[in-house]
């Protein structure tokens, strides 16, 4: 079985650099790459009017973003997969560490610094319940 290493995206600049960097990290070492994109809740909005509404709910729209970064990372030497993951960002990312024995979970470190740092964020939730490794990706 090959290694697997998860990255977490949410449509932010600094995602977008963490999801590169982790796309290196797995082509270096031959691992298969997890784009996760969590949501919480079962959120829907309504656009249009009558038979013209188009439904779409928080787990359309993180499915949207996961698969958008998995296609901008697509290389012929990487396998990559993307997923919609149910539940607060951190949790999302460690259970599906979990669940699909990953070695590695990369993140950005967005609120690690100032009152972030204080309240909390991603990146050290992450770093403090991972069954496996953490990178953390500076994108300041």
């Amino acid at each position: 079985m090959t290694d697997v290493i998860v990255v977490g995206v949410d449509g932010s600049e600094t995602a977008a650099k963490a999801a590169k960097t982790a796309r290196g990290l797995a082509l270096a070492v031959g691992a298969t790459l997890h784009v996760v994109s969590a949501f919480e809740g079962d959120r829907t909005e309504v656009y249009g009017q009558g038979s013209d509404q188009v439904i779409v709910s928080a787990a359309d729209d993180a499915e949207r973003i996961a698969r958008d970064v998995a296609e901008d990372l697509k290389s012929e030497h990487l396998q990559i997969q993307h997923y919609a993951v149910r539940g607060a960002p951190a949790n999302a990312l460690v259970g599906h560490a979990e669940t699909f024995g990953a070695s590695l979970i990369v993140v950005g470190n967005r609120r690690m610094r100032g009152l972030g740092r204080v309240l909390g964020s991603v990146a050290n939730s992450v770093a403090h319940n991972a069954p496996c490794d953490v990178y953390i990706v500076k994108t300041d």
